[in-house]
């Protein structure tokens, strides 16, 4: 069997925007499957992405074709609340690359949304990998989920071998980290809440959200979708138990319970923190995966001439073309 990269990008114009102008970008180049991709096995790769997000999306997805083994047998699902525009983009930059565009209803998480620390966290597509096991085919039994704002730089064929045993996802974790921060004191002060964690395999630790492998299977079986919206409406309705959009409802639902991949697989946080966007150094340790998780991204500090050091490693990906624009209407 051909190994098969399956890119699931979920994509939405920006939010109150009547008018967008959407800048085109330049035909990457091709790549060529090698003569052991005969037997690989298939692999879905899921990201999510608005207008605002699309130059990253396209690095993104860049990155991941260069540096896989079977760039040839990628194949790319696309969802999207008005896909038509943004699939011209993608055409554009990918003129041979096969893919489907499925649609993403905001209206599934439309009531659900809760304010958080930064706008971007608020938009209701970056809920949408809560709602993968629903949105992609049940032929799609696992997902590797990348955010946007990250490149590649390793096979990702290796990240789709991790052993979940019998998790149903699995992430770099960071016990290190003040978990305790991720929600509010009137969540720890509850009789209730805190209890979520006393049945976890393990102590609960933080882990980012924006790369996952997802066992959709055993999601699908044990229901995990209407697990997180159930503490999506504890925070809408009885209590502000968080602050920072769709990652609290994950550590609820999954911290403790996590199969653990190695830190190369993201090396996040390179946006700096969700106020300032302050450059940030690599963590220690090799590097499989950059992610600029925070308020700070690579193309916005590039285009601003203020650049952070590490943002020079985002640029090779970048399919921008420097002149003309496309004036596009919201469709």
């Amino acid at each position: 069997m051909l190994l098969v990269v399956s890119l699931v990008v979920l994509l939405v114009t920006a939010g109150d925007a009547h008018r967008l102008e959407l800048s085109s970008f330049r035909e990457a180049p091709a790549f060529r499957n090698g003569r052991s991709c005969a037997a690989a096995p298939t692999v879905h790769i899921a990201m999510t992405l608005d207008a605002a997000y699309l130059r990253g999306s396209l690095a993104g997805v860049l990155s991941v074709l260069q540096h896989a083994s079977c760039p040839e047998s990628i194949y790319f699902h696309f969802l999207a609340t008005s896909p038509r525009r943004l699939r011209a983009a993608v055409l554009a930059a990918f003129p041979s690359l096969p893919f489907t565009v499925h649609r993403f209803d905001p209206g599934l998480v439309r009531g659900k949304i809760s304010s958080s620390v930064r706008r971007a966290l608020d938009q209701p597509l970056n809920y949408a990998r809560i709602y993968l096991a629903d949105l992609l085919p049940r032929s799609v039994r696992r997902v590797i989920y990348l955010d946007s704002d990250l490149v590649v730089v390793d096979d990702v064929a290796k990240l789709w071998a991790t052993d979940l045993g019998q998790r149903v996802l699995g992430a770099p974790e960071y016990c290190h980290a003040n978990f305790t921060s991720y929600f509010t004191d009137r969540f720890w002060s509850d009789p209730i809440y805190p209890r979520t964690f006393l049945d976890r395999p393990r102590p609960p630790c933080y882990f980012n959200t924006g790369v996952m492998v997802m066992d959709l299977a055993k999601w699908r079986q044990g229901g995990y979708t209407k697990r997180l919206e159930g503490w999506m409406e504890v925070q809408k309705r009885e209590a502000r138990i968080y602050e920072l959009g769709s990652l609290p409802p994950f550590l609820l639902v999954f911290a403790g319970s996590v199969a653990g991949i190695e830190h190369r697989w993201n090396q996040h946080g390179l946006g700096g923190d969700n106020v300032e966007g302050l450059c940030r150094d690599l963590h220690p340790g090799a590097v499989s995966l950059l992610h600029w998780s925070g308020k700070g991204k690579p193309w916005l500090r590039l285009d601003a001439g203020r650049p952070c050091p590490l943002d020079a490693l985002w640029a090779p990906y970048d399919l921008l073309r420097r002149r003309g624009r496309e004036l596009l209407a919201d469709s």
